[in-house]
């Protein structure tokens, strides 16, 4: 048992409330059973005054909403006014008798909250409580959604009264809360924007673009790994994510890819890894494993990945929002890391894949997410480090004679359950810049070349490749044709036909502030 808190404080485990406040609900829990396990990214507490505040680390009740302090009295509160952490309900369950959920259900075997955690603790610990049947009541939803986005519809289960609304199995059910943020980002119904874009856009510039989006997607994702592919290699993987949503997920599927991502594999071994795995680096001086995230234990690798294929296929076909379930299949997938390389790239993979098969994407595009996690590289570590660092505390590990790390606890419901909130809201927030951004002036980009190579036709006939060469040298030059094109690829022209060339690029592309992005 930690220490109880028995008053309101203004620090809570390193977190500063907005106010003096009585921690309640799953940090109460959380602190008085010293759970193993990280705190939520938001918690609860109860204020000294009579107005609620809100602020992305804490929800402050009012003296009124105060629970009994009990077990009872601080799980109720939990799933009233938090929603359901399944993280910390598990390692909750795991350090009580069961006869102490049981007494607490038996207590109140009729109340829609016990009846809630009747359900989730016999869904979590697979093993049933001796609590008499809660006889004709009316069934309640085993998630708010309210609280959580969880699917529209479930399967009752008919001993606890309760509807099964998760999004997935016991094997991995990571769970996004509802935010403000995320509303708006939702309500922009950013898939009919691009759609727009797209309806109003010439069928072979989009087929254009689609290709060009796609290798940039291919490119961006690998030099977020810090790597820099061939073009052969960048390809390959192109065609890989424009299949993305085509096929049925599964454990082969994702194996099927790794090879493809990887290509030499003289170096690599192929498929689920048989040995621990982290992120990080090694000491210089002894060689040690430096973590900075340790991955899932190879035992628990096909129970994890099947539980994840299993969330994916339940999340796309129930109708909760594509984004929003690609961010928590994507980014469990890259936290359990199931491979011994190629992870980063098929977490990516998989943000593609379900926006693809959700029909969020319009059909034969790819949005290049990469390309938009790349330009904001910080934010995007600072994200995968919000539940990976935090975890490192809770891992007990030892090096290895070969530079690697061996897991000594029980660690596989740290990659089953996790609050995805964060990483929704990162992953959103490229999909807006791809869909706002990307897309149009990808579009654009394109039906500026168009203008520009009809000018330079209307002057001089030029094959294709030709034509593209100058305009990559006006390109990059500023719009002006450089001395040594001049005097070289393009020295049979004249000072006319340069000026000409020159003016029609800028007309062309005058619209558009920067064609950076477009070097590649």
């Amino acid at each position: 048992m930690g220490e109880q808190i028995t008053g309101p404080v203004r620090v809570f485990h390193g977190r500063r409330l907005p106010e003096p406040a009585s921690p309640a609900g799953y940090a109460s829990i959380w602190n008085r059973y010293d759970l193993s396990v990280p705190l939520p990214s938001r918690l609860a507490a109860i204020g000294e005054r009579h107005r609620r505040t809100e602020t992305a680390d804490w929800l402050v009740l009012t003296p009124r909403h105060k629970p009994a302090d009990t077990l009872a009295g601080h799980l109720e509160f939990a799933l009233k006014w938090e929603g359901v952490d399944l993280g910390i309900l598990k390692q909750l369950f795991l350090s009580i008798r069961p006869e102490e959920i049981a007494t607490l259900v038996r207590a109140k075997r009729t109340g829609v909250y016990a009846r809630r955690i009747w359900f989730l603790y016999e869904w979590l610990m697979d093993e049933k409580l001796d609590v008499p049947d809660p006889g004709k009541v009316r069934s309640v939803l085993a998630v708010d959604p309210r609280h959580q986005y969880v699917p529209a519809e479930g399967r009752l289960s008919s001993r606890h009264k309760v509807v099964n609304n998760l999004p997935g199995p016991p094997e991995f059910c990571p769970l996004v809360r509802r935010t403000e943020p995320l509303e708006r980002l939702r309500n922009l119904r950013l898939d009919q924007r691009a759609r727009d874009v797209i309806g109003r856009t010439h069928p072979d510039v989009v087929a254009r673009a689609a290709a060009f989006l796609l290798l940039s997607d291919s490119k961006s994702s690998f030099r977020i790994e810090g790597e820099q592919p061939s073009y052969a290699r960048a390809t390959r993987w192109g065609e890989a994510i424009a299949e993305a949503g085509t096929i049925e997920l599964s454990v082969e599927e994702l194996e099927r890819l790794q090879r493809i991502v990887i290509g030499d594999d003289r170096f690599v071994r192929l498929g689920l890894r048989d040995e621990g795995g982290f992120v990080g680096q090694h000491d210089r001086s002894s060689g040690e494993p430096l973590p900075e995230h340790v991955s899932a234990q190879p035992e628990d690798l096909p129970s994890l990945l099947e539980g994840l294929v299993a969330y994916a296929r339940t999340t796309i076909n129930a109708g909760i929002d594509p984004v929003i379930a690609a961010a928590a299949i994507a980014f469990g997938f890259v936290y359990i890391h199931p491979f011994d390389d190629g992870n980063g790239r098929l977490h990516r993979w998989l943000i593609h894949h379900v926006l693809s098969a959700a029909g969020f994407s319009p059909p034969g595009l790819v949005f290049p997410v990469s390309a938009a996690i790349l330009r904001h590289i910080v934010e995007y570590r600072q994200v995968l480090e919000s539940y990976s660092k935090p975890l490192l505390r809770y891992i007990q590990w030892r090096p290895t004679e070969r530079g690697n790390v061996e897991v000594l606890n029980e660690t596989a419901d740290y990659y089953r359950y996790f609050d995805a909130t964060d990483h929704a809201a990162f992953l959103y927030g490229r999909v807006k810049d791809t869909i706002e951004t990307d897309l149009p002036e990808g579009v654009a980009y394109l039906e500026a070349y168009d203008r520009f190579r009809e000018g330079v036709q209307q002057i001089v006939e030029m094959p294709e490749r030709t034509i593209d060469l100058l305009h990559r040298f006006l390109r990059r030059n500023g719009g002006r044709l450089s001395k040594r094109a001049r005097s070289r690829e393009f020295k049979t022209l004249t000072d006319d036909e340069v000026s000409r060339f020159e003016h029609f690029f800028s007309e062309s592309f005058r619209s558009m502030q920067s064609t950076a992005r477009f070097d590649e």
